[in-house]
Parts: C-alpha cells; sequence; structure tokens
C-alpha cells in the first residue's frame, strides 16, 4: 500500500450516461476508493494546456455502489494534472482527432511524473484494429485500405468477409457481406466515405456463432476466465453493447498460446490494462483505450479485476518514483 492516500483522476465519457451494471471504469473506481484514495472526474473537454502544463477543471469524485445513486461531483476547479498521482484514460472510442489531443495533453502530465493507464505513448502508437496485425500469425486473412478495387478482390478472394472501420467500437459499423456480394457497393462508400477513408476487411469467421471472448490482460497476465459475448440470432457481433449475453469462461490452450505471442510487445509497450478479442482460433483486435468485461466476469466469477490492476498501478507508481 502507498504511505499516503493517492490522488486518482479518471478522464472518461459522462459518468450520469454509464450503465451501472456493466461499467468497467466503476469498479476501478470503487477499487481506488475502497484503498483510501482520492478520487477526481474530467471529460475529455475539461482538459486544456497553459503556459506548457497540463490542466483540467477537476471535480471530486465520490462513487457508490448504488444503482439509483452511484455518485456525487464537487464543483470543478482548475487545477494542474501534475497535483495527480495517476490519471485513468477511460474515454471511450472513437479514437478520433479529439481523442489523440485528450492523449497528448496527458502526456504532459506524464513527463511530469503522472502515471497515465495506459501511457501515452502506448495509446498514440496502437491503433485497436491494426496492433493485432503484427501479429500475422494470430490473426484471420485480413486487408486494409480504402480502394474500392482492392476490397472487392478481398471480398471475391474469401467470399465471406467482415468491413468494419478503424476506429468504432462496441460492433458499431461492422457489416457482415457473405459470398453473394449483396449491397457491397453501398457498404464500400459508405465506411470508406468514397475511398477517402482506410477501413479493414477480415475473412468471416464463422465460429462467432458461439461467441468472440475478452481476455483481459493485466500488466501482461492474462485473468483466468474470458467473457465469451454470444451473439443474438440474426446477428454477427457478439458485443455486450451490440446486444450479445456475456457467459465467463476458462481459457483454453489456444487463448494461452496467442497470449504467449502477444505479451512481450505488451509489456515493451507498458500497457497495464488491455483486452484481446478471440474468435475461434484468431485474435481480431486489441483494445488499449478502454478495455470491458470486468464486471460481467467478476460477478460470475467472484473475482476482483480492478483490485488485480490497482496492485500493479501501486507498483508501476512506486516504481516511477524510484527513478
Amino acid at each position: 500500500m502507498s504511505e499516503r492516500a493517492l490522488k486518482i483522476g479518471v478522464v472518461m465519457d459522462p459518468i450520469a450516461d454509464i450503465t451501472y451494471k456493466k461499467d468497467t471504469t466503476l469498479a476501478m473506481l470503487w477499487a481506488a476508493q475502497s484503498r483510501g484514495a482520492s478520487l477526481y472526474y474530467m471529460e475529455q473537454e475539461d482538459l486544456y494546456l497553459e503556459h506548457g502544463r497540463s490542466m483540467a477543471r477537476l471535480r471530486e469524485l465520490s462513487p457508490f455502489r448504488d444503482p439509483q445513486h452511484w455518485h456525487e461531483l464537487g464543483e470543478p476547479r482548475a487545477t494542474p494534472l501534475a497535483e495527480l498521482d495517476v490519471i485513468l484514460m477511460r474515454k471511450d472510442p472513437p479514437v478520433d482527432s479529439h481523442f489523440l489531443n485528450a492523449v497528448h495533453l496527458l502526456g504532459f502530465a506524464e513527463r511530469e511524473g503522472v502515471l497515465v493507464v495506459n501511457p501515452t505513448r502506448a495509446l498514440l502508437e496502437c491503433n485497436e484494429k491494426l496492433f493485432a496485425q503484427q501479429f500475422p500469425q494470430c490473426v484471420p486473412p485480413t486487408l486494409v485500405a480504402c480502394s474500392d478495387k482492392v476490397l472487392r478482390a478481398f471480398h471475391a478472394e474469401h467470399g465471406d468477409v467482415i468491413f468494419k472501420p478503424l476506429d468504432g467500437m462496441g460492433g458499431t459499423g461492422i457489416f457482415h457481406v457473405q459470398p453473394d456480394g449483396r449491397n457491397i457497393g453501398a457498404i464500400i462508400e459508405t465506411l470508406t466515405e468514397r475511398g477517402r477513408r482506410q477501413i479493414m476487411a477480415q475473412r468471416y469467421l464463422p465460429e462467432i456463432k458461439d461467441g468472440d471472448t475478452r481476455i483481459l490482460l493485466i500488466d501482461g497476465e492474462p485473468v483466468p476466465y474470458g467473457l465469451a459475448r454470444v451473439p443474438m440470432a440474426g446477428e454477427t457481433r457478439g458485443n455486450l453493447a451490440a446486444g450479445g449475453q456475456g457467459r465467463a469462461r476458462e481459457l483454453t490452450a489456444r487463448d494461452h498460446w496467442l497470449i504467449e505471442q502477444v505479451q512481450p510487445m505488451i509489456r515493451d509497450k507498458g500497457l497495464m490494462f488491455v483486452g484481446l478479442d478471440v474468435i475461434g482460433d484468431y485474435i481480431t483486435e486489441i483494445n488499449v483505450t478502454s478495455p470491458t468485461c470486468v464486471r460481467e466476469i467478476d460477478d460470475q466469477r467472484g473475482t476482483d479485476i480492478a483490485g488485480l490492476l490497482m496492485d500493479v498501478v501501486e507498483r508501476r507508481l512506486g516504481e516511477l518514483r524510484l527513478r
């Protein structure tokens, strides 16, 4: 434990709008609160830079385990972020220019000794769709392009494909194009903004009917259970935000092999909290911005994933202060 109570800030989407039953950030706040941390809330728009120092309109935050009343906020106060010990960057995608600018601002606080989770350099480097492509042995056949001709050729080769944007989340913008190619022109035109925007195409994996599994890594070490997110009937998306049902399951030998492939790079980049999305034998995405599914696994298996993360945060902060 720390010698004094930590001051932990969180950057997140509006806390009033979260889904109480399954919000992972709330689990992190409870875990920090149980260790005596003082908590501070900010939204992306509250961040700013003044005279070379990152600042924010911080509000004291009190989280509660009450589905009718899960938070209270104090009045906003302009504060240098360097007054905090830790900042949890939990803003959901899209990873657009606003998100990237916010990460750059957090980098100024990082340089003053604040521990940002996950590190800003990793957030800037690791696009969640593209990061997985650094492990070709782990991913299904994949193409990233904006050319109608190139994307159609990929579909012609594989027959059954998924098209999706590079910056989405929660299953938004995902299209399943079957061998008949129905609506492929409209889908490509819409997703690529008429050939101006890169998108991802992947061979369709029929194992999705059994769900895609979110595997969580804490400082590179896997939580022993993954959350299989099983699609609703007639859906190809297992994302809980798209109506999928979550079932916690033990990791398989193949899961552990996939984890071993990515562990060295995840550790090298200092990533403390990562979510692998696995369908069948393949990783489809590596989530580093705002991984979820903690609450569902905890509820079904009695784990304390956020507590494990706070252990790592405290250890990493101690190492940072010894440098």
